[in-house]
């Protein structure tokens, strides 16, 4: 059950509701967040302890949560999270866009294609700096230098970096150069992993498995907000169906499905859906008709000889037109 405190509440009447439920059987975990403090009891206690709560001073209302997923479901009272990071507002009702190269191959490449991306309207910089490669021989990031281009050029330009993390002993690295950390297609279901960036502050960027249905989606963030992370991001990017004209299927239903089931910011990532880059501006604006609330796409300036994935790669002045197209359409809406 979920426990929405009141605005300008105080500490002692937070104190007061979580003792009454541990009192009860149940598990206290208070999510905190910008507008709002929501008290969490996990387990299975006395049911009447919900009507004993609403009832308190401090407490906005009180309801059971019959969804597996408690902490991320969009239940009455509980607002949008809203995501405050690198001088960007996520999901507030702005379209944001995350953009640059799939992989981060030189400093001086790296810093021109974040150039263009910015000039052309970009919120935050992508970048991979550990790459999961389907073939162990194929390039698989620059490490920890590609962590500091990254930090460096987004230091120089002002705008905040998003990277993969891959595994649990790196999370903390980084932690330290990145301002939101990706969980990839292929970690979805690392649990190990995403507990451990639950107990991380930087916001995270879940993707969804390329296998997975949007209940295992939404419980793939459950466990990191259920480990003390309330701002995830969800991405959607395409799933494996029969079809071979694409890399993947975007599954657009899955933009109005996840915003009528969780309070979480929604994004597409239409590069890694289509796999061709004369497909990912009709994708891009199919998402963004959907509701989504942000983009992920990959920008090149030399796509034929990136060392990954440049065929789905925009060129800067066709990722302008697009980020042109867009605004131009969010202005009028």
């Amino acid at each position: 059950m979920i426990i929405v405190m009141a605005p300008g509440h105080t500490p002692e009447e937070r104190a007061r509701v979580e003792e009454t439920i541990r009192s009860h059987g149940y598990r206290v975990v208070p999510i905190v967040g910008e507008l709002r403090t929501v008290i969490a009891a996990v387990g299975d206690g006395d049911k009447d302890v919900l009507y004993q709560c609403e009832s308190f001073p401090g407490v906005e209302s009180a309801m059971r949560v019959l969804t597996p997923y408690k902490f991320v479901a969009k239940v009455p009272g509980r607002l949008r999270t809203v995501i405050n990071v690198a001088n960007t507002v996520i999901g507030e009702g702005t379209l944001r866009v995350i953009a640059g190269p799939c992989s981060v191959e030189t400093e001086e490449g790296y810093l021109r294609i974040a150039k263009a991306v910015k000039e052309a309207g970009a919120d935050l910089l992508r970048g991979g700096a550990f790459k999961p490669r389907t073939s162990p021989y194929s390039f698989q990031g620059l490490g920890e230098e590609g962590l500091r281009i990254l930090a460096r050029v987004g230091k120089e330009l002002g705008l905040g970096v998003v990277t993969e993390v891959m595994s649990r002993d790196t999370v903390e690295l980084v932690a330290s150069y990145a301002d939101i950390l990706q969980i990839g297609a292929r970690n979805m279901h690392n649990f190990a992993l995403l507990k451990e960036v639950g107990r991380c502050e930087k916001p995270v960027f879940l993707k969804r498995g390329i296998a997975a249905t949007i209940e295992e989606f939404l419980m793939a963030a459950e466990y990191i907000v259920s480990a003390g992370n309330p701002n995830v991001i969800l991405c959607e990017r395409g799933i494996r169906t029969f079809e071979t004209a694409t890399r993947f299927t975007l599954d657009i239903n899955a933009v109005a499905v996840l915003k009528k089931r969780s309070h979480l910011p929604v994004f597409v990532d239409p590069s890694h859906a289509t796999g061709h880059w004369e497909l990912v501006a009709p994708a891009a604006k199919a998402a963004v008709a959907a509701g989504a609330d942000g983009l992920m796409i990959e920008v090149h300036d030399d796509p034929a000889s990136a060392v990954s994935d440049g065929i789905q790669s925009l060129l800067p002045h066709r990722f302008a037109a697009l980020m042109h197209e867009l605004r131009g359409k969010e202005s009028a809406g």
